[in-house]
């Protein structure tokens, strides 16, 4: 088992055992997916994803309270430019 006083980033250090309580319906899914052999390392990449996720939310939360929330139309602008739609609010957005 890791140290606690040691910091290691989400993917780093050693690996340490758990146990973790998931609804049968998740874990069969699971193992749909990766075999009974991978679900570790699934459940390990998904909580790293999680991690990044949950990071990027307090970023976006930080810069909103700084600059208030971003224009509707110019969000819907560029992930239309992104994903190559239309975008609903007009094409005269700002891109």
């Amino acid at each position: 088992m890791a140290d606690d006083d040691t910091d290691f980033l989400p993917g780093d250090g050693p690996s340490s055992g758990i146990s973790v309580s998931l609804t049968a319906g998740t874990l069969q899914a699971i193992r749909e997916r990766v075999g009974k052999r991978g679900v570790s390392a699934y459940l390990e990449k998904a909580a790293q994803r999680q991690i990044e996720r949950d990071n990027l939310d307090e970023l976006i939360a930080d810069f909103d309270k700084v600059n208030g929330p971003p224009d509707p139309e110019v969000v819907a602008a560029k992930r239309a430019r992104l994903t190559g739609t239309v975008s609903s609010s007009g094409a005269g957005a700002a891109a």
